[in-house]
């Protein structure tokens, strides 16, 4: 598939997909187990399983920022990081 009419490159189109393919297994799960049940973690409000997707993905992305701030390419260990930090948010936010 030819996307240079936009400038994409491969790791961008990655991005995109992946956050697409979450967005999809969101709307999965929430088929399969409707409601999500709002909890309150330690952040002391309640959050759905929507609202910990979004604050790990905005959380992911200051992750990789300051990633390449301070240690630049690859990002391979900040994967890694922004893995644990999601689980930690699915736990406990």
């Amino acid at each position: 598939m030819d996307l240079t009419w936009m400038g994409w490159t491969t790791p961008t189109a990655v991005f995109f997909v992946v956050i697409g393919g979450l967005i999809a297994l969101m709307c999965i799960w929430e088929a399969v187990s409707p409601g999500g049940h709002p909890r309150k973690g330690i952040l002391q409000f309640e959050t759905t399983r929507g609202d910990r997707l979004f604050v790990t993905l905005l959380g992911s992305a200051f992750i990789n920022l300051a990633w390449l701030a301070w240690f630049g390419s690859p990002l391979w260990w900040a994967l890694v990081v922004c893995a644990v930090f999601a689980l930690l948010v699915f736990l406990f936010v």
